[in-house]
């Protein structure tokens, strides 16, 4: 099982790049993790198996202990992920109706890099509670 964050844009801020990366470098103690840029025109999300969940404002909510429980479906099934984050310009309207979820961070909108780094922290929470880990009290 592998968990990859999959990012549109480039990486432009150095510190929030290290946030995302050291929650990863973290989550990565209990399964393997993956962040990479990707270019929407040159990647084809759908041709690879597993997951696909894209962050989205209008997507479904959910707190850290959903998100948890997400996660254990996703350890259950044994299922390679992808969480995408988009660009500025979010998805195309194709790539939103071929996600397995739209998942929603919060109301407020947040720079991209961000947003990776809050959902990093989030799936290394998750992985973390899921192992009985005292980081998620």
């Amino acid at each position: 099982m592998k968990i990859e964050v999959l990012f549109i844009g480039k990486p432009r801020d150095v510190h929030a790049n290290a946030i995302a990366g050291e929650f990863l470098k973290r989550a990565s103690r209990y399964v393997k993790c993956e962040m990479r840029e990707i270019h929407p025109d040159r990647s084809d999300l759908w041709q690879r198996p597993g997951g696909r969940i894209l962050l989205d404002p209008a997507g479904k909510t959910m707190d850290s202990a959903g998100f948890t429980a997400l996660v254990r479906k996703i350890e259950l099934e044994a299922r390679d992920t992808a969480f995408v984050v988009g660009g500025a310009d979010g998805f195309t309207a194709e790539w939103k109706q071929r996600a397995d979820l739209l998942l929603s961070l919060s109301a407020m909108t947040f720079p991209h890099e961000l947003a990776r780094a809050m959902l990093c922290e989030q799936i290394y929470r998750a992985f973390a509670a899921l192992r009985g880990h005292p980081y998620p009290r």
